[in-house]
């Protein structure tokens, strides 16, 4: 069975990732860490398949990830090639983005959504490796990835390489993963768990604060207070968030929301980006700047509406990817049992003796 508040965390996380590239506002960041959230959630599912399958769970993992990428590269890589991509052999990144695939000046921005594709392929190939370190050494495991980021923006290791840097940002998130799958982070005793978050928080809050990026307090600019903010976040929302979050539900057109885009994640992560872009200059026509908050609406909601097009129109990739029946709209509720059925009515069919009757229901779902 589902667990609708992990459903819900990363609704939320979707959501904010969307509204931060139409408003740019950099104080979603902090009140909501977004992609260290979904690093977090990924890794616990990715802990519970290796748990469950074994290494086979990698190329499951692969098997769901990719496809939606394939649908986005047919539309965009040609777009690409026409409009100024070289045609080289790294144009194959776009089958398995183990680096960053190319694209010309115009993709780079509508596509720059795919380092999460990257960072996640990186972190399932290393997860079975991760897992067993983790078993035999949570803390140290746990610890591995912030000490190396430590090192790299201290400048103990100042020629550190791209992967590094990013196993450093967001590998620590998806370890916390696997703590919250093994249950640690709720077994965790409040003297234990608080003072943690206080501790990370406060080095994170105090980094942040004396390292500003060029677009100020923004997280997405300031690596090491992200690592520690986004943990901070994590080990409360995961390891003090409630078991299950039933009340979603009880309120069917909201259920259905949280339904949808848990089930068409990827493929509103990967497109929202382009209209984003597409939507930019009008602001020059229009006038809807970031200062301009019905503008900033208007942009928001157009955006989740062309996302929502494209999701209906392609996001059924996902249901084969993860071999369910395709659907144009996840989360139809299965007719209840206690509503009539229009199939066939209920019959009473007398029994060859006796006064007994067997009932016979027909057509039942």
């Amino acid at each position: 069975m589902r667990n609708r508040y992990l459903d819900l965390l990363r609704f939320l996380a979707i959501v904010r990732v969307v509204v931060y590239h139409v408003t740019g506002w950099a104080s979603l960041t902090l009140v909501f860490p977004a992609m260290s959230v979904m690093f977090a959630l990924a890794g616990s599912l990715m802990a519970a398949s290796l748990e469950r399958s074994g290494p086979t769970a990698v190329l499951r993992r692969l098997r769901r990830l990719l496809p939606s990428l394939w649908v986005l590269a047919a539309v965009f890589v040609p777009a690409m090639l026409l409009t100024g991509l070289p045609l080289t052999p790294r144009v194959l990144l776009w089958l398995l983005p183990v680096a960053d695939p190319p694209a010309n000046h115009w993709g780079a921005l509508a596509l720059s959504v795919i380092w999460y594709l990257r960072d996640y392929l990186w972190f399932v190939l290393a997860s079975p490796v991760a897992l067993w370190l983790f078993r035999r050494a949570p803390l140290p495991t746990l610890l591995a990835p912030y000490a190396l980021l430590v090192a790299i923006e201290s400048g103990l290791w100042a020629d550190a390489p791209g992967p590094a840097r990013e196993f450093g940002l967001y590998f620590g998130a998806w370890l916390l993963g696997f703590a919250h799958h093994a249950g640690m982070l709720r077994r965790l005793a409040n003297r234990v768990l608080v003072p943690a978050v206080l501790v990370l928080a406060a080095a994170g809050g105090a980094w942040i604060a004396t390292h500003p990026g060029p677009r100020g307090y923004d997280l997405n600019d300031i690596h090491l207070g992200n690592a520690l903010w986004s943990a901070a976040f994590v080990l409360v929302v995961l390891g003090r968030g409630p078991a299950g979050a039933a009340w979603v539900d009880r309120v069917p057109v909201f259920g259905r929301a949280v339904t949808v885009l848990n089930r068409r994640a990827l493929t509103v992560y990967l497109w929202h980006m382009p209209f984003v872009v597409a939507l930019t200059p009008l602001v020059d026509v229009v006038g809807w700047s970031h200062q301009d908050p019905v503008g900033l609406a208007i942009r928001v909601v157009l955006v989740f509406a062309l996302v929502g097009v494209v999701t209906m129109a392609v996001g059924w990739v996902e249901d084969v990817a993860a071999r369910r029946p395709p659907e144009l709209l996840p989360g139809r509720r299965e007719r209840s049992a206690s509503q009539p059925s229009t199939a066939a009515p209920r019959v009473t069919v007398p029994a060859p003796r006796g006064p007994v009757a067997e009932e016979v229901t027909a057509g039942r779902r």
